[in-house]
């Protein structure tokens, strides 16, 4: 049982609500692996039951017993589908040698499976194609199946069909587990050589962090080290996955685990890097492996200032289980003390924020997302700005570069009209278009990122009525003239709605702005003048009216002098008043900025 021969490490991969989760039930079932109390035993998070969606990746370990008899032990690592969260994917598929490639059989193939599907065969994965589902009414297995034999060139009788609802096909996938996908290669007698895949953060034990053995082994009690950081620890415990933790004397080579060493502090552990034991250390770390790049910037600023350090600890904690977060510390005169935080996206960052609030109670102020700039100046130097705050004066900028990205959406003929114009309004450009099967189009444009950022995956949604898939890879950074909005009220420059846009959207952008904060801003003593400026010229301006007391009331006849004295005195007192005064943005101001229609 023992032998490297008999383990299967294998993840599953498919576009977002394909049924991956309620599969990974199926297979824990069928190996007897633990009792199914509820649907989507491994997606254990609240928000990810609320959502339907996977967030993490999990990894599992199952026994099974196959159809000839032989005992073999499966590693499952579930994975997300969200084109945010394809930073976990590589990751999964780096832990593993084969991939179930599962397909809804009542929609066939969408975005996210073809880029998961490229990065799983950039890999070397063997690949299990499997169509699920196929107990829905509306299900056509076999207009997918020549979707799918047309994607990846396999035989037709390579397909399972199976359905994740009512067990189908559930065998026939094991079956095809052990046969298809190799058994892991390693040398047992090599030194150590594991590989980080992903890491939990537990108040009780530290950080927790889950590998994969490529070469020799790791035991209980020895003194390992981790590559990149150098830094050394006793392995206090390892074990495997099961739906619990369970420790083992070692974990050899092929095996994925755990180890805990009672790692205290979170940057500590990065994702992807290699451990490898003190006594008998091996050469070099393993390749292949990635730094995330975050593509979309955000500050988060705690309501409460006194809340800063406490901040800091959470965000250090989640960046533990969610290695794609990246943060560092700014400041704003607005919202006062905070953090830079990068995003892989916007679902990414609303995850965040609900996660914040949930497990760690931090009540936090966003401030309008936007994207990395590279800005040259007249040198010839180059500085990266994520934060328009940061942007050097008007007359030092040479020009200012933006990323573009690479996008793919898979849609119904019927929409390819409005969604060309929706990404040309969004300044993109079509490159190619193909038909994939009858009535399906796959389109790629070339889209600035900074203008996807806030409202363009909703909008691709509802004008496809849900049925386009989008998918995108960063591409390359390209000149383009942008222009930095600035929001004044009363002639000072709010930083946190300050916003790179292009030249062409500047003065609609800032009118619109304007005129949704003049809904949102209380109406004081004094006139507030909201003005949007792009360096000292103004586009547009829109003023909050003062709240203003009848003075005059008490005065009922007499000289009309009596009335312009009162008159005259309130006026001095407004005067005052508009020097000392200061306008307060309520939170629900920065939030409604990026939901600007």
């Amino acid at each position: 049982m023992d032998t490297i021969s008999n383990i299967r490490n294998f993840c599953i991969i498919a576009h977002i609500d394909h049924g991956k989760s309620t599969l990974a039930d199926r297979l824990l079932e069928k190996t007897q692996t633990i009792q199914i109390t509820e649907g989507q035993m491994l997606d254990n998070m609240d928000l990810e039951r609320e959502r339907g969606i996977t967030i993490k990746s999990h990894a599992i370990q199952m026994n099974y017993k196959s159809a000839d008899g032989k005992d073999y032990i499966l590693n499952l690592i579930d994975t997300p589908g969200h084109v945010d969260f394809s930073y976990e994917v590589s990751r999964s598929i780096a832990a593993c040698e084969g991939a179930l490639l599962v397909v809804d059989a009542t929609q066939g193939v969408q975005a996210q499976t073809i880029s998961n599907l490229y990065m799983a065969i950039d890999h070397d994965l063997e690949i299990i194609p499997i169509i699920n589902k196929i107990d829905m009414p509306n299900a056509m297995p076999d207009e997918v199946e020549d979707e799918i034999v047309e994607l990846i060139g396999c035989e037709r009788k390579d397909i399972i069909r199976a359905s994740g609802k009512t067990g189908q096909g559930v065998e026939s996938i094991l079956e095809a587990v052990v046969e298809r996908i190799p058994a892991p290669v390693g040398d047992r007698k090599a030194p150590a050589q594991a590989l980080i895949f992903d890491s939990i953060f537990n108040s009780f034990r530290g950080v927790i962090v889950l590998c994969k053995v490529l070469n020799g082994s790791i035991r209980k009690g020895e003194k390992v080290k981790f590559f990149n950081t150098d830094m050394e620890y006793n392995a206090d415990e390892v074990g495997v996955l099961k739906m619990d933790m369970m420790p083992k004397p070692e974990l050899t080579t092929g095996e994925v685990g755990y180890i805990i060493s009672g790692i205290k502090t979170a940057t500590e552990v990065k994702v992807g890097d290699t451990v490898t034991s003190v006594a008998n250390p091996c050469r070099q770390a393993i390749e292949g492996f990635q730094e995330v790049k975050p593509m979309v910037f955000a500050g988060v600023y705690p309501i409460d200032p006194n809340d800063y350090e406490s901040l800091r600890a959470s965000l250090e904690k989640l960046q533990l289980n969610d290695a794609s977060l990246t943060f560092t510390p700014e400041s704003s005169i607005a919202l006062g003390f905070g953090f830079r935080c990068g995003f892989l996206g916007l679902l990414h960052m609303e995850i965040i924020q609900e996660r914040l609030d949930r497990e760690f109670n931090m009540d936090v102020i966003t401030t309008v997302p936007n994207v990395s700039y590279n800005v040259y100046d007249k040198q010839g130097n180059m500085k990266e700005v994520h934060n328009p705050s940061g942007l050097p004066e008007q007359p030092l900028i040479d020009h200012i570069e933006e990323p573009y990205i690479h996008a793919t959406i898979i849609t119904a003929a019927d929409y390819i009209g409005p969604i060309m114009t929706l990404c040309l309004d969004k300044r993109g450009e079509l490159i190619k278009q193909e038909y994939v099967t009858g009535n399906r189009v796959e389109l790629h444009f070339m889209i600035p990122l900074g203008e996807i950022v806030i409202d363009f995956y909703d909008k691709l949604k509802s004008i496809s009525k849900g049925y386009a898939s989008f998918d995108y890879h960063i591409d390359s950074f390209r000149p383009s003239k942008l222009a930095k909005l600035d929001i004044l009220l009363n002639g000072e420059p709010v930083d946190a709605l300050s916003t790179l846009t292009h030249e062409s959207n500047a003065v609609v952008f800032g009118r619109r702005m304007c005129e949704k904060l003049k809904e949102l801003i209380p109406r004081q003593q004094f006139d507030i003048a909201i003005q949007a400026a792009i360096g000292a010229k103004i586009i547009a301006r829109e003023t909050v009216k003062q709240v203003r007391k009848d003075v005059t009331a008490k005065c009922y006849g007499g000289d009309v002098s009596r009335k312009r004295k009162l008159l005259e005195k309130q006026k001095q007192g407004k005067k005052r008043m508009k020097q000392v005064g200061n306008v307060q943005v309520p939170q629900k101001a920065f939030l409604a900025v990026l939901k600007l229609d």
